[in-house]
């Protein structure tokens, strides 16, 4: 089974809601960023996101926009992705994905960057802007280096489109929940529910979501109907306002809604 698969099936085991949290790499500083993921893995998440710094970004709104500017500005270049993901998997169990729009892993080559990925421990890529049909070098790459492959499906994708992403997701399906970029909300989209269930009507054995996750009520209502919780945007927040430690106690405090114990 997969990495990610694996963290969302024990979740699953000890009767709750996979959590999983996002960090953009480099922000404040790769250290730091280190330091923050684990803070989140010692403190009930499932699995961890590292973003790569984009400087034309599709869907980050502006919190994270800024923390990878911010990222970029310090001189955080691509390469050293893998040392953050080696630096956490190091100290940690954690399944670790890298979060990256294609472009940069076309730039060092597909099979480069995925068996870096693997020797550094990594799970696999989430990857906003590639869809299932133009992604055949990855899929072949992929299963060479046992790497998830985690797509993207949305309220706007068509029956045909969910079931090709379904079909050709490995890890989990990402159910972006609302249309537009992320950011915390005080209310999560009704939308959310009806991607998910779309997504395990095509066969999607785990699906979560994303886009808008920001307190512990959330995740409780997300974890009715979805198999992991995705939170980015309140984590990078609390990077940027109170440090690792800040990040350590909003991650205690959403995994209370998890439904464990």
């Amino acid at each position: 089974m997969s990495k990610s698969a694996a963290a969302i099936e024990r979740a699953r085991a000890e009767g709750r809601t996979a959590l999983i949290g996002y960090l953009p790499a480099g922000f404040p500083d790769v250290q730091t960023t280190i330091d923050a993921a684990v803070a989140l893995a010692e403190n009930g998440v499932d699995l961890i996101e590292i973003g790569i710094p984009y400087s034309d970004p599709v869907m980050d709104g502006a919190v994270i926009q800024q923390a990878t500017v911010e990222a970029l500005q310090n001189g955080f270049t691509v390469r050293q992705i893998f040392d953050v993901v080696e630096g956490i998997t190091r100290r940690t169990d954690a399944a670790v994905l890298v979060m990256t729009y294609w472009n940069p892993v076309m730039r060092m080559g597909v099979r480069e960057f995925a068996g870096r990925l693997a020797a550094a421990g990594g799970a696999g890529l989430i990857t906003p802007d590639l869809v299932p049909d133009e992604a055949a070098e990855w899929m072949a790459v992929s299963e060479e280096f046992g790497l998830d492959r985690v797509f993207l499906v949305a309220p706007s994708s068509s029956p045909e489109r969910m079931q090709s992403t379904v079909d050709s997701t490995r890890g989990f399906v990402y159910a972006v929940s609302i249309m537009g970029i992320t950011g915390a909300r005080s209310s999560v989209s009704s939308a959310a529910r009806e991607v998910v269930a779309a997504a395990h009507q095509a066969g999607a054995e785990r699906a979560c979501v994303g886009l808008g996750v920001s307190t512990a009520e959330h995740v409780r209502e997300i974890g009715a109907y979805a198999d992991g919780v995705i939170v980015g945007t309140a984590l990078v927040a609390a990077l940027r306002d109170g440090g690792v430690p800040s990040v350590a106690a909003l991650a205690k405090d959403l995994s209370t809604g998890t439904g464990k114990g």
